[in-house]
């Protein structure tokens, strides 16, 4: 594959990636996430915590979209998505849904496709390429 392809398809992947994830963000800085700290205070958590949900959902994706230090917020993503999955999907991890899939297959789309930029980084399409965590 020629590498404007590949340059390509990781621009594609950054943004519709980045705001899928963003949206989910939005909603939690608009209606705030009161939800996500009265879990973290069921299980012995500091309410706090929950604000760096909006680092994950929010300025990591904006850093994924437009491509600067891509790795970085891939991975602040990718831990995002592991603590909603321990938090409130741990049972259903090794579970299928109603349809056969993955009950958990939307977070895993999240996490995995944070791995993918993890390793491959933003692309040659990007506000910064030149660090190595671009």
């Amino acid at each position: 594959m020629k590498q404007s392809k590949i340059n390509s398809a990781l621009l594609l992947l950054r943004v519709s990636f980045g705001i899928m994830m963003l949206l989910y963000g939005l909603f939690k800085l608009y209606n705030g996430v009161n939800d996500i700290g009265l879990m973290l205070t069921e299980k012995g958590l500091p309410y706090f915590i929950s604000y760096g949900v909006i680092v994950g959902e929010v300025i990591a994706p904006l850093m994924i979209i437009i491509g600067y230090r891509t790795k970085i917020a891939a991975i602040l993503l990718a831990f995002t998505m592991i603590v909603a999955i321990l938090l409130a999907h741990s049972n259903d991890i090794f579970s299928l849904n109603s349809h056969g899939g993955w009950a958990i297959d939307h977070q895993g789309l999240f996490l995995f496709g944070s791995i993918t930029l993890i390793l491959s980084g933003a692309g040659k399409y990007a506000v910064s390429t030149k660090s190595k965590w671009d």
